[in-house]
């Protein structure tokens, strides 16, 4: 049988370091994969931004138009920025997407840095299939350097242990993994980019650092398995 209903993650986390003026609350969005998305809207009225984490289209077909409409939709419910994953480095069309993207309201983030807001630096590190390691960290060091809470949008997990940990971001944001695809007792099977038994595949890691999405549909012809679909409702908190 395939677990592909959709769930909400309500994840609460405080900021250690004292930078949050005042709560802020996110959607997390990953891995749409070009799927439907009628039933996430209202799911994220009262939200401050919306953050996109990266493969919302499939490159195994051609077609966006799922993708594009949802794009085009969801900045009436809140301000929405958005890092590429590896399907839409990876699509054929790629250039032709991303025109269409440009012509949205949704801000992209390949690999740069904004204010999300006057206490808060959003950056987006493009998928490191593209970004080479030398690239990645240039821009975690551009993002560290920002005053404020520190909040990065990377789309594979295992990045996260390789280019970021340890250099001064608050909250890594990351989909891909889908879950482990096949979930027993609460241990995913598999995931793209870190195999059999993966260790990182879906809530907080690393004392609250990283934070991984089981994403939004299935891109992977094996179903999933005791591993329902999310989507990630975040609210940051300032030290207490």
């Amino acid at each position: 049988m395939s677990d592909t209903r959709r769930l909400i993650h309500y994840a609460q986390l405080e900021d250690r370091r004292g930078a949050l003026r005042s709560p802020i609350r996110l959607a997390v969005v990953t891995d749409l994969h070009n799927g439907p998305y009628a039933e996430l809207l209202p799911l994220m009225e009262g939200v401050d931004a919306i953050l996109i984490v990266g493969d919302m289209v499939r490159r195994y077909s051609d077609g966006y138009d799922q993708a594009l409409a949802f794009l085009r939709e969801i900045p009436d419910i809140a301000p929405t920025y958005y890092s590429l994953g590896n399907h839409e480095i990876r699509l054929a069309s790629r250039e032709t997407y991303l025109q269409a993207v440009a012509e949205t309201r949704v801000t992209l983030l390949d690999n740069r840095v904004l204010r999300l807001r006057e206490d808060i630096a959003l950056g987006g590190l493009t998928s490191t299939r593209r970004t080479t390691p030398e690239e990645a960290s240039a821009l975690v060091a551009s993002l560290a350097r920002e005053e404020g809470y520190r909040l990065l949008m990377s789309h594979h997990p295992e990045d996260y242990f390789r280019l970021i940990r340890g250099h001064g971001i608050d909250l890594t944001l990351s989909g891909h993994a889908h879950g482990g695809q096949i979930q027993v007792f609460g241990r995913g099977l598999y995931a793209p980019g870190q195999g059999l038994l993966p260790r990182w595949t879906d809530g907080f890691y690393d004392d609250n650092h990283l934070l991984v999405s089981r994403g939004l549909t299935n891109s992977n012809p094996v179903p999933r398995w005791g591993n329902p679909c999310e989507l990630i409702l975040l609210t940051l908190i300032p030290k207490r």
